[in-house]
Parts: structure tokens; C-alpha cells; sequence
């Protein structure tokens, strides 16, 4: 399927490591220009390159997105190069095991900046922009705003702040025909999760152990299953979908955990 997205300019933010990578990788391919945002400029420019050595565009910005300046310094830098924006795919943040008990005022207030706050940053300056080109907006989030998971009190906040904002936005732009969506993550193995994972005692019979819940297939999703997902989204084969939470998790969340 032809999504006509080739020349269309979006935004990544994290785009560079684990299922932003997978996204980036996936719109290069459909002939978009993704922009990652992304603290490192050494992982950025990495993906860049790989990317336009498969003769495909992409470009880069960096960016420490917890710091509100820098979100609007980036939307800048990308309009001065590129003079448009037609899509936004708010990914960045991670699973930071601020928790409840194990927590106080000040982690729970990064965790929040870390994996929310520059979700409505980096949508609130680049609006302008979509306004003009119409464009649409993917917010990557993660199940555990539904299902919880003990000790990661701020990112299942933060989850459930996008979730939120996701349904809010696509109200409040319907007189633009800006689309808002949600891209629900359940189990993909990325970087992250790998280094979660070797912190456990038994990472090797707990990686199975998960494994074996996942319905569909006994096996993690992939960063590029996600990623064909989001490119749907963003174009205009998805153009009466929007203020939708779609879980793409292999029935992870809402199918029977009695299922062998």
C-alpha cells in the first residue's frame, strides 16, 4: 500500500534508539523525512546515516526534551530547515521505576517531564505548523496506563496524561482536520527493555515467562510493527481515524489471561 507520504516532514522525537528508531526507519521508507529529535547526537546522526545509505532522507536535532526551551528551540531549527511540518510522533521517555513507596515529589516531577510534559511541548509549537500543512499527530504510549505495574507510579501517570491528551487534542484540532492517535505498547524488546531485564535475578526464565502471556504468537511485538502502525496514522489512509487508542500488543491487554 502506497501511504503518499514521500516528502512529507515528521517529527520523531526519540527517533533514534528502540521503537523511535523502528519508526524513523519505517517513514524513511514509505519516502518521508522523519526529523529525530533526540539528546544524543551520536545515536542521531548514526540513524541519519544508515538511513541516506539506503538512499532514503532523514535528519536530526538535538535536543534534551526535558528542558521546556529546548523543545521550542527545536521546532525552530527543524521550521528554519525544512520551512513546514506535516506530522508528529511524540515517542521519547522511559519506564523510570518512580514508584509510590520507592519515590518523592522531586522524581515524580522529572519522571513527568521526562515522559509527558514535552509531549505537549513539542505539539503545542509545532501546531502552527500542522495548522498549515494539516497535519496529524502520533503519541506513542505504553499499557500501563490501564493496566498498572507497581512502582512506576509517574510513568503510569505520564501514560495515562497521553492517553488523555490524545483525546483531547483530536477534539480540539477537529476544526483544523487534525487527526490525534495513540499507538498503545504492550511488550517490545528494545534497548531499555534489555537493561531492565538483566537487572532480575533470572532474566533469561523471566524474558519466557512473559513471553508465554503474550496470545498472539507467545512472542514480543516488534519495534517495526508498531512503527507500520504509526505510518498508517499519519497518512491519509487512516483519514477518519482519530482520538483512537489502538493497542498494538498481540491482544496483550484485553484478551483472556487464561488463553494457553
Amino acid at each position: 500500500m502506497d501511504l503518499q507520504l514521500q516528502g512529507k516532514i515528521i517529527i520523531v522525537s526519540g527517533g533514534a534508539r528502540g521503537i523511535g528508531e523502528g519508526i524513523t526507519n519505517i517513514l524513511a521508507a514509505e519516502g518521508a523525512i522523519p526529523i529525530i529529535i533526540g539528546r544524543s547526537e551520536e545515536h542521531n546522526l548514526a540513524l541519519v546515516k544508515s538511513i541516506q545509505q539506503q538512499g532514503y532522507q532523514a535528519d536530526q536535532v538535538v535536543a534534551e526534551l526535558t528542558h521546556p526551551t529546548e523543545c521550542e528551540n527545536a521546532i525552530k531549527k527543524i521550521i528554519a530547515k525544512h520551512g513546514t511540518i506535516d506530522g508528529l510522533v511524540n515517542n521519547a521517555g522511559e519506564n523510570d521505576s518512580i514508584g509510590l513507596e520507592k519515590g518523592n515529589y522531586e522524581l515524580f516531577m522529572k519522571s513527568l517531564h521526562k515522559n509527558v510534559v514535552h509531549y505537549y511541548l513539542l505539539a503545542h509549537h509545532a501546531l502552527p505548523y500542522l495548522i498549515k500543512s494539516k497535519g496529524n499527530i502520533v503519541n506513542i504510549s505504553s499499557k500501563t496506563a490501564e493496566t498498572g505495574q507497581g512502582g512506576t507510579s509517574a510513568y503510569a501517570a505520564a501514560n495515562g496524561g497521553r492517553n488523555a491528551l490524545t483525546r483531547e487534542w483530536s477534539v480540539e484540532l477537529l476544526k483544523y482536520g487534525i487527526r490525534v492517535n495513540s499507538v498503545i505498547v504492550a511488550e517490545c524488546y528494545t534497548p531499555l527493555y534489555e537493561r531492565w531485564i538483566q537487572t532480575l535475578p533470572n532474566p533469561a526464565e523471566k524474558l519466557k515467562s512473559i513471553q508465554d502471556k503474550i496470545p498472539l504468537g507467545k512472542r514480543f511485538t516488534t519495534k517495526e510493527e508498531i512503527a507500520n502502525t504509526v505510518a498508517f496514522l499519519l497518512s491519509e489512509k487512516s483519514s477518519h481515524t482519530t482520538g483512537q487508542l489502538l493497542y498494538v500488543d498481540g491482544g496483550y491487554v484485553h484478551l483472556d489471561r487464561a488463553l494457553e
